[in-house]
């Protein structure tokens, strides 16, 4: 099994910025990609970035690219999430995410079977 623990949530005005942390820990051979999903009161849950830890090949939901970076600490098994100019809309709680199904594609809550316990993200405008 893989565990996670997401941290590094808070409230930000319009415009701030947070980074999130993942630390992973358990079965490693199952924590080939890592991702982060978020989900607003009311909304599906949407995936956001996704990194393979190997390559550092990664991706990102159209919402976000070009102002949220996602990272990796190889030696501390962590996923990061740079989340630059926040806009209200980004408010939700963030999941870190892993353990792959490669039948499904990343942005697909079908295609993790890990999930954390998620940190809160709140900006307001």
């Amino acid at each position: 099994q893989v565990q996670l623990v997401e941290s590094g949530g808070g409230s930000v005005q319009a415009g701030g910025s947070l980074r999130l942390s993942c630390a992973a820990s358990g079965y490693t051979n199952r924590m080939d990609q890592l991702a982060w999903f978020r989900q607003a009161p009311g909304k599906e849950r949407e995936g956001v970035a996704a990194i393979w830890r190997g390559s550092g090949m990664s991706y990102y939901a159209d919402s976000v690219k070009g102002r949220f970076t996602i990272s990796q600490d190889n030696a501390k098994n962590t996923v990061f999430l740079q989340m630059n100019s926040l806009k209200p809309e980004d408010t939700a709680m963030y999941y870190c995410a892993a353990d792959r199904r490669a039948a499904y594609a990343w942005t697909s809550i079908r295609a993790y079977n890990a999930w954390g316990q998620g940190t809160q993200v709140t900006v307001s405008s």
